[in-house]
């Protein structure tokens, strides 16, 4: 990735480069810059020439700077405002930082562009941005801005469209829109403004208003709804209450995209709304009213094609009624509304495309009707108690169905036979018994299938490796896996954990350059270690745990283990031998940087584009981890962390110091191996650390200090080792059981009883019957030395007299 600086060295050479062909007198410039002897001395041929003419002529008139997806660093340089001619400047898509940059003297911008990047800081009232007086549009969305909104965006009064989505804007959005009449889209969303809705009235050009996540409050103000040109409205996720005021006798709405979910309205909303005809996107979700809805109502509304209830009660008799909804509906959310009958007011929409039933409490089987609706692309009744299929499965399979959820219901007994049309599949959770059916090799278009959490039983299909999302986990599938994974194969996720397989790991696995994710956990699969799917450029997850593989966990040369993308490792519970060699954690390049938050492997999305919306649908990773002393289910654990498993093994040796190159690791389970020498210092390095066990093993030497400032660090267990010397006194560590540190002979410190001072040279407190035999023998010397009288206290002068002249 290049910085700003180095893109305008680039972009100054090109130029000079073109000046040398047009004007060869100039190439002395360029031979200074490039320290090159032979440029400048080599004429252009005349193709060149006209070549160089024309991209200069281009550049001229365009005046046009598009840098966005060009994967830039660091800061705008100031001498980027130098480019005085551009009318349209586009960095976005990039990783630029720091605060505004300079743009004093830019001032033919039409364009501006900084969107998605990470500038930051505050907009101040003086900043170079607002002297763009011929800017018509403004884009900084998807940054770091932290200011209220400067009064002076009043300024630049020819903006057609501004965006200031997605930043940390805060604050009373100031009057300063009506000095803005010619905007037409205007972006306010995810920040976090308060306060009444912004004056708009004046806006008499505006189509798009999106004010969604923010802390607006009050009302709906009712001009919104008569404004000439607004047709898109999203006011979803603030503290709007009350209700709204339409005038039937008023000029009719121009709104088509209307948003309101996530708010507390009080009053009822819907009987107005259904005055908005025009009306074809309708998003009253999760309204905290408490009344059901009644879908009556929307029967005015000849026009809605996409219509979302989720999160409200919504009255049983309408759900069966003929007459309740518009024909035209293609897109139903009723998701979280307490549903428990499957409603018969769908089976007359013959428009009917997308239907999401989930989390509801819909039982029975689902309706054979639900099949010929002709256009329904997808079905989702995941978490309802739903048990079976009415009617024969032919009407299924010849159905246009493409994905299908069917997750967390009861279903039970054998698959069905799926839809000729299917790309996405998932019946996890469910009872469904007997062999996955070879039918699901004749779906030539099926992408994801998930199956886990089941009773299946038999083999795999070998067809699995032409999908590109497979979960087969918690079944009880044999055999061995399939050795037809080829060249071509788009397998991104196999998860086949918790089964009763055999053999070995299918060598054509090598094949599939896409797979990212590797789950194998908890079968009695018998082999060695896989070094061979080091080849595969994108494995990110290899899970191995609870199986009977065996042999070294070494690289033959004794060098780093070779998954450069690797970021989860676990082998527990298995015969691994062998000691870590001192490279063995380096050249880890995802783990060791840490994470950044915009991974998104742990997540396998599909798409579902209709020309009613794009909706998304997310399918996790999971795995089994033994994290902070408990086994327990992780997901989105790409996204999420990294971490590595080598418990309960056989390895033996030091663990060696590159270890901490892993700065994204948070969990570092060592234990019940063999392992021996010190704790390497460099876990101290390894600050988003928050579990560590190496319990059972022989490691001696002390704990580092350093562990005790690794401020996440919430779980340690060194128990059973021949450690020695204080344990640090870190907030983290004296914060754990004693039973943690048990087992270390030489260990002493908190939380251990076994305190870290020697007090044998202290003065021991003396017996009460010595005590009186001393006082005894003082009374008896007294008595003496009275009973002798001055001769014996004469002689003691002497005495002591010849010991001084004995000493001098």
């Amino acid at each position: 990735m290049a910085t700003v600086s180095e893109w305008l060295v680039r972009l100054h050479f090109l130029l000079l480069v073109l000046l040398c062909c047009v004007s060869p007198s100039s190439c002395a410039t360029i031979k200074f810059i490039t320290s090159d002897p032979l440029v400048g001395l080599v004429g252009c041929h005349p193709h060149q020439i006209k070549a160089f003419t024309q991209l200069k002529n281009e550049f001229d008139a365009r005046q046009v700077l598009s840098l966005s997806f060009n994967g830039l660093t660091g800061q705008v340089p100031s001498s980027f405002s130098n480019l005085s001619m551009l009318s349209k400047l586009d960095l976005s898509q990039n990783d630029l930082t720091g605060s505004f940059p300079l743009v004093r003297n830019l001032t033919k911008l039409t364009v501006l562009d900084l969107s998605h990047n990470h500038f930051s800081g505050t907009l101040y009232p003086n900043n170079s941005l607002f002297e763009l007086h011929h800017l018509l549009y403004l884009n900084l969305a998807f940054n770091n801005f932290n200011s209220s909104i400067p009064y002076e965006f009043s300024n630049l009064n020819q903006l057609k469209a501004l965006s200031l989505s997605s930043n940390a804007f805060s604050g009373q959005v100031p009057p300063i829109f009506s000095n803005l009449t010619r905007l037409t889209l205007l972006y306010l969303d995810r920040n976090k403004l308060i306060g009444s809705i912004p004056l708009l009235q004046n806006l008499t050009m505006l189509s798009v208003l999106n004010l969604y996540e923010n802390h607006f409050s009050g009302t709906i103000p009712s001009y919104l709804l008569t404004m000439p040109s607004l047709t898109y409205l999203d006011m979803r996720g603030n503290d709007l209450t009350g209700s709204i005021e339409y005038d039937n006798s008023s000029t009719p709405s121009s709104l088509q995209y209307m948003y309101l979910g996530n708010n507390h309205f009080e009053g009822k909303i819907i009987e107005p709304i259904s005055n908005l005809i025009n009306l074809t996107h309708l998003d009253l979700s999760f309204l905290n009213t408490t009344y059901p809805v009644d879908l009556n109502l929307f029967s005015s509304l000849k026009s809605l094609l996409h219509l979302d209830l989720s999160g409200n009660s919504i009255s049983p008799a309408s759900l069966h009624s003929d007459s309740s909804t518009p024909l035209t509906l293609a897109m139903v959310f009723f998701k979280h509304c307490g549903i428990k009958e499957f409603p018969n007011m769908l089976k007359k929409l013959h428009s009917m495309q997308f239907i999401d039933l989930s989390n509801n409490r819909i039982s029975g089987k689902l309706p054979e009707w639900l099949w010929s609706i002709p256009q329904l692309g997808t079905l989702n009744v995941v978490n309802n108690s739903l048990n079976g299929f009415e009617g024969s499965s032919e009407a299924l399979v010849n159905s246009y169905v493409r994905i299908l959820l069917l997750e967390s219901n009861n279903f039970e007994g054998a698959l069905p036979n799926l839809p000729l049309s299917i790309t996405v599949f998932s019946a996890g959770t469910n009872n469904f018994t007997g062999e996955i059916p070879l039918s699901i090799c004749n779906r030539s278009s099926l992408t994801v299938l998930d199956l886990n959490y089941n009773n299946f039983t038999g083999t795999i299909p070998q067809c699995v490796s032409n999908f590109t999302f497979v979960n087969l986990r918690k079944n009880n599938l044999e055999g061995s896996l399939p050795d037809m994974f080829c060249v071509s194969a788009s397998l991104r996720t196999l998860d086949v954990g918790y089964n009763q397989l055999t053999g070995k790991l299918p060598r054509s696995l090598r094949n599939c350059s896409s797979l990212k994710f590797l789950s194998v956990d908890n079968n009695k699969i018998k082999d060695t270690f896989p070094f061979w799917l080091k080849v595969l450029p994108n494995l990110q997850v290899l899970t191995l745990r609870s199986n009977k593989f065996h042999g070294s966990i070494s690289p033959p040369h004794q060098g780093p283990l070779g998954f450069q993308e690797l970021r989860i490792l676990e082998i527990s519970d298995n015969k691994f031998t062998g000691s870590l060699p001192p490279r063995y954690f380096e050249n880890w390049r995802a783990t060791s940087s840490s994470l950044t938050g915009k991974e998104d492997g742990s997540l396998y999305m599909v798409y579902e584009k209709n020309p009613y919306g794009l909706i998304a649908y997310t399918f996790t990773d999971h795995i089994d981890l033994r994290y902070k002393g408990l086994r327990m289910e992780q997901a989105n654990v790409l996204t999420s962390y990294s971490a590595v498993d080598f418990s309960r093994n056989l390895l033996e040796g030091q663990i060696p110091e590159s270890i901490g190159l892993l700065k994204s690791l948070i969990a570092l389970n060592l234990s019940s191996n063999a392992f021996t020498g010190h704790i390497p210092e460099s876990l101290a390095d390894l600050k988003a650390l928050e579990s560590l066990d190496m319990s059972s093993n022989k490691l001696s030497g002390t704990i580092p200090n350093g562990l005790g400032s690794v401020s996440f660090l919430s779980y340690i267990n060194v128990s059973q080792n021949q450690l020695k010397g204080e344990i640090p006194q870190g907030t983290q560590i004296i914060g754990q059981p004693k039973s943690s540190f048990e087992g270390n002979a030489g260990l002493c410190g908190l939380p251990l009883q076994e305190t870290c001072f020697d007090t044998s040279d202290e003065p021991q407190p003396q017996k009460e019957e010595d005590q009186d035999q001393e006082e005894e023998e003082v009374l008896n010397l007294k008595a003496v030395a009275i009973g002798c009288g001055l001769g014996v206290l004469l002689g003691w002068a002497i005495a002591h007299k010849s010991y001084h002249l004995f000493v001098r």
